[in-house]
């Protein structure tokens, strides 16, 4: 079945759409605060589609990450009873006492490890806020952590260059129904 095919080629297009960068910037800010979709799925295509604006795509994702991360840190600090139920019914409160344990544990580093783990990155933002992490300390750990975590996804997608785009288009449908199958198999994991 050829679900993944035209969902890369529309993808493809909207990365050379001449307001990607800020479509690229505002979801990068939403993932860290409150949004579901992370930004390695326009960020990826956008860097393939141009490959010379690699490094300044994933510095401009960095960016709008962390800014979005202190957006959700300000969420933790000043609101988060007001959506403690919306963690809950969107069956992210098990993760969050998950990133609340790595914070008592690790402190500093749980930002760091968030930026690359599977717990969406803004269940740690808001824990950060809600556990009163120092501002300053929680910034330079999203920007060491997020910005790894990008410059890391656009240098392989740079060093793979138009062959591995040739590649992926050719199994990109395998590719698609296979990480669907590992998150699956992952959320089940985390979830026992």
């Amino acid at each position: 079945m050829k679900l993944f095919t035209p969902l890369y080629d529309r993808v493809l297009r909207w990365s050379r759409h001449r307001h990607a960068r800020w479509y690229l910037g505002g979801l990068s800010f939403a993932e860290s605060s409150f949004f579901p979709i992370p930004p390695d799925v326009m960020l990826a295509p956008m860097v393939l589609a141009t490959p010379r604006k690699g490094w300044s795509l994933a510095a401009w994702t960095t960016i709008t990450s962390v800014v979005g991360g202190v957006a959700g840190w300000l969420i933790g600090y000043f609101a988060f009873e007001s959506v403690a139920g919306v963690l809950e019914s969107h069956g992210y409160m098990d993760d969050y006492t998950r990133a609340n344990e790595w914070f008592e544990r690790w402190g500093f580093l749980a930002v760091l490890i968030a930026g690359f783990s599977p717990i969406p990155y803004k269940v740690f933002t808001i824990a950060a806020g809600t556990l009163a992490m120092p501002l300053p300390l929680f910034m330079v750990a999203s920007l060491v952590g997020r910005g790894g975590r990008f410059f890391l996804v656009a240098g392989l997608i740079k060093s793979g260059g138009e062959s591995a785009a040739d590649r992926l288009r050719r199994h990109v449908d395998w590719l698609g129904w296979i990480v669907v199958g590992a998150a699956i198999v992952l959320v089940l994991w985390l979830r026992h």
